[in-house]
């Protein structure tokens, strides 16, 4: 059960998924261990570099335009303000900064070449640079890769089936190529997703299919909690468990052996023995500072003296993989193309995505 396999079914995850806890627990740890050190986690910081007015209407988010949830937005940061809260976050523990724009998907400009010279910033820090900025194109991932990106973040959010049921806007299709993209340059893929959106165990395994079939597989896999807020159409979702969320680290651990697996939103609501046994299934990356994008999470402090409690330490850089160079933008090979993919739009109806998109339209 522990070599990495391609051929998983849903059946078989949902086996997994479904063990009895200790067991599952047991097994859990026992992959764990054999591809990492149960002693380390990972401490990253999320940064909204562009915040609001997204174009999409996942079903959860607060960022989208259409609905109506008091989240500030804000233009592209300038680089100086991104390396303040890289320094920032570097002082307080953290080796990766991943940098997040509310964009459906990257278009060439001046605002994706200051993207590009922030992860140059950032790679001169010393500092691991992941990147969620929407669908990408194939030149497009290798202009990041040249500017020194260690890792690119595009989340499936949930089954190819329930999919469907959360966004209506862009297909799933478009996720798995913008993955496909981001394998044919020396980028990792950091791809996951979020549970508690009542979608059912099946949908939580039907993910892990499409995760663990990719080859290779995912270095990162985000495991979220749904953050219900007020105006979106996930608004009265019930939170989800722990132990919910501690099956889901487990089986993801069986499931895809060596990748990262991420603590990611919901942190707030889960107590420090659930955290723990969170880590104790697999986990062994968490994300630092009072905000998850808009999202909030726990103070970096409690998060070291939760640490200091468990005799965990932050993993440091580049353990993973070997640094990546940045290539200073007059010596880059890849130069902007003026690209216009049809990424799709099934535009199917979701009536709660339309309920919302109304009561916003009222409030107004």
């Amino acid at each position: 059960m522990s070599e990495t396999r391609h051929n998983w079914t849903k059946e078989e995850i949902l086996e997994i998924y479904n063990t009895p806890l200790m067991e599952l627990l047991y097994n859990a740890a026992t992959i764990h261990r054999k591809h990492h050190d149960p002693n380390t986690v990972q401490v990253s910081t999320l940064l909204s570099i562009k915040t609001g007015g997204c174009p999409e209407d996942c079903g959860y988010c607060p960022q989208a335009a259409r609905y109506h949830t008091d989240i500030e937005g804000n233009d592209l940061m300038t680089v100086q303000h991104v390396k303040a809260q890289a320094l920032r976050a570097k002082s307080s523990g953290s080796s990766r900064v991943c940098m997040g724009a509310a964009w459906r998907n990257v278009k060439d400009g001046e605002e994706f070449d200051q993207v590009l010279e922030m992860v140059r910033t950032i790679n001169k820090l010393d500092m691991e640079v992941c990147c969620t900025l929407g669908m990408i194109t194939e030149n497009q991932a290798q202009r990041l890769a040249e500017a020194g990106l260690y890792a690119y973040n595009h989340n499936l959010d949930s089954s190819e089936e329930y999919y469907k049921e959360v966004i209506s806007t862009r297909g799933y299709e478009d996720r798995l190529e913008t993955i496909d993209n981001v394998r044919k340059t020396n980028v990792t893929v950091c791809s996951g997703g979020i549970i508690g959106m009542g979608e059912k165990a099946e949908d939580r395994a039907g993910m892990l299919v499409a995760l663990s079939t990719l080859n290779p597989q995912p270095e990162s896999v985000p495991i979220n909690a749904l953050v219900a807020v007020e105006g979106t159409p996930l608004e009265d979702q019930t939170p989800v468990s722990i132990w919910d969320m501690v099956r889901m680290v487990a089986t993801t651990r069986i499931v895809i052996p060596e990748t990262q697996v991420r603590l990611s939103a919901g942190r707030t609501e889960m107590t420090r023995e659930g955290q723990a046994m969170c880590f104790f299934a697999g986990a062994n990356s968490i994300f630092a500072g009072d905000k998850l994008l808009t999202t909030p999470n726990p103070d970096v402090t409690k998060d070291m003296e939760m640490f200091k409690l468990l005799g965990l330490n932050p993993q440091k850089p580049f353990i993973k993989k070997m640094q990546p160079e940045s290539i200073e933008a007059e010596n880059s090979q890849y130069q902007p193309l003026g690209e216009k993919p049809k990424w799709s739009r099934p535009e199917h109806t979701i009536e709660r995505n339309l309920e919302a998109k109304e009561k916003a339209k009222a409030i107004k």
